[in-house]
């Protein structure tokens, strides 16, 4: 039998969204997550309006600008592109613990990348149209 374990991170609940390529990565605007009790699950994330987001999240400059590098470090080295979503936790000394990328995060106008160039000035609109600029044809992770 495996076993998967990982070590439980208590912190703040973050996401941030990125978009672009390579030396054109950049993040967007930190997004605070406050859930009911902590618990971010399927049913607070989609059916109740207790969820808060936070956008731009309440954070230090010198906090923000550590987690958009961190996430921007980890999108370029895993050679995404067009558009992603990096979650994290911040823990109580205020360092972040990637969690995950997620590559192909939702993009209603109800979703947390929207939200997010909403609070840099983004129209969704013209966030359609940056993504759809960066799209192209990939076979094997090559154009």
């Amino acid at each position: 039998m495996s076993v998967l374990a990982e070590r439980f991170i208590a912190g703040r609940e973050l996401t941030v969204p990125l978009l672009g390529e390579g030396a054109t990565a950049r993040a967007l605007p930190v997004i605070e997550i406050r859930a009911p009790e902590g618990n971010y699950d399927y049913q607070n994330k989609y059916f109740t309006d207790d969820t808060k987001y936070l956008c731009p999240a309440p954070l230090s400059d010198d906090v923000t600008r550590e987690v958009q590098a961190l996430v921007v470090a980890a999108y370029r080295a895993l050679r995404c592109s067009g558009w992603g979503r990096a979650d994290l936790m911040l823990d109580s000394e205020n360092r972040p613990w990637l969690l995950e990328m997620n590559t192909s995060p939702g993009m209603t106008d109800h979703s947390l990348v929207p939200m997010s160039a909403r609070a840099e000035g983004v129209s969704y609109d013209e966030l359609v149209l940056q993504v759809l600029s960066t799209a192209s044809l990939k076979v094997g992770g090559h154009a």
